[in-house]
């Protein structure tokens, strides 16, 4: 064979290679990674699936199999051998963050099947966050319909949020990036940079803190949020806790309250990227609140979730986030609404950590954000 024949050849297998590894499907590999020691506990590493690409976040059937968003738009039914891809997710905007996004299932899943997700949606003019719902029936959606879309769309790929959880008090709480335009987040008549609390529905709930829509928007519980990528609902005590990205550093985790405003781009311990200049007015000021912790620098929080289960004692109650940037996944020890210390864990070992969920078998669970991305278990070592 000549020389010209063989770069040909070559060509022809190279871009065959290519294509296989871009159209690959998920797969489950239940394999494990490696044993790790913490401060409190040691534990195993076990790589569920393989082959997501750019996983956004998961939800934990009653039966521990999993449904799992990739920003593409797929969504996927993993259990404990097989793949399947579920049919009837409607069209996403898949444009810079935006994309599929969270998904949880109703509190009264078992019997109304109902399943709630998050995605960046196109209006007429520009794109926006908005939230949709359908029964999971097999392997398809059915009866979907969108239940909110942010009242103001924008042009542009950043800042949509958007992580969704249910209260104890049986609403939805959804959280809307600023859309990039950081001075929108002081608007309560704006759902961008806020947290949203609507009824399963849809509809407004009639205490939320600005229902007439006179001084905000009736769905907006708390605005002045950056972009807040995690939210969960400590057990001990039912608030809603979330966390949202800083700029050049201040990432905050904060505690929800009805109608406050928390600071965003007044206050702020980030920094103007690049130039490290002040925004706004400093780190505080009176009518704001103050986080309960904060990075600097940064470490891109995404995911978020309360260590409940028995199986790892020395990590009851704590806190697990998620790092984009820093590559780890943190554990936040608290004392009450108080943070008394912090661990890094799996530093480097498994890339971005996009989402943080407990599974009903009481196991830490996390996804990883890349173009090859996988679902991981913690599982402790006896």
């Amino acid at each position: 064979m000549n020389s010209t024949k063989k770069r040909i050849l070559i060509t022809i297998v190279g871009v065959v290679l290519c294509a296989a590894s871009v159209s690959a499907e998920p797969v489950v590999v239940n394999r494990t990674v490696g044993t790790y020691t913490s401060e409190q506990e040691s534990f195993r590493l076990v790589q569920v699936a393989e082959g997501l690409t750019e996983p956004w976040s998961f939800a934990f059937l009653p039966d521990g199999s999993v449904l799992v968003t990739e920003i593409s738009g797929s969504l996927f039914h993993i259990d404990g051998r097989t793949v399947r891809e579920i049919d009837g997710v409607p069209s996403v905007s898949a444009t810079g963050q935006g994309g599929l996004l969270d998904i949880v299932l109703d509190p009264d899943f078992s019997p109304n099947r109902l399943v709630y997700f998050s995605f960046a949606d196109r209006y007429e003019f520009g794109l926006g966050t908005a939230v949709a719902r359908g029964r999971l029936r097999g392997t398809r959606l059915r009866d979907v319909e969108v239940i909110f879309r942010m009242n103001r769309s924008s042009g542009g790929g950043r800042h949509f949020g958007s992580r969704l959880v249910f209260g104890t008090d049986g609403m939805l709480y959804v959280t809307i990036g600023d859309r990039g335009a950081q001075d929108r987040a002081q608007d309560p008549g704006d759902h961008a940079g806020s947290l949203v609390r609507i009824r399963p529905d849809g509809s407004i709930p009639a205490d939320n803190p600005f229902d007439d829509g006179r001084d905000g928007a009736p769905e907006v519980y708390s605005y002045g949020h950056r972009n807040a990528q995690g939210i969960a609902v400590n057990p001990e005590t039912g608030e809603i806790w979330l966390h949202e990205h800083g700029p050049q550093g201040g990432d905050e985790i904060n505690i929800v309250e009805a109608g406050a405003n928390y600071g965003w781009p007044v206050i702020t311990y980030g920094a103007n990227y690049g130039t490290g200049t002040q925004i706004g007015e400093g780190t505080s000021k009176p009518g704001m609140e103050q986080p309960v912790t904060y990075w600097v620098p940064s470490i891109a929080p995404s995911g978020m979730a309360f260590s409940t289960g028995s199986s790892f004692p020395g990590w009851q109650g704590d806190l697990f986030v998620g790092a984009l940037v820093a590559r780890h996944l943190r554990r936040v020890e608290l004392d009450g609404d108080s943070v008394v210390g912090e661990e890094v864990l799996l530093d480097g070992v498994v890339g971005r950590v996009r989402d943080v969920r407990v599974g009903p078998d009481g196991l830490i669970y996390l996804v990883t954000d890349e173009r090859s991305g996988g679902l991981y278990r913690l599982e402790p070592v006896e």
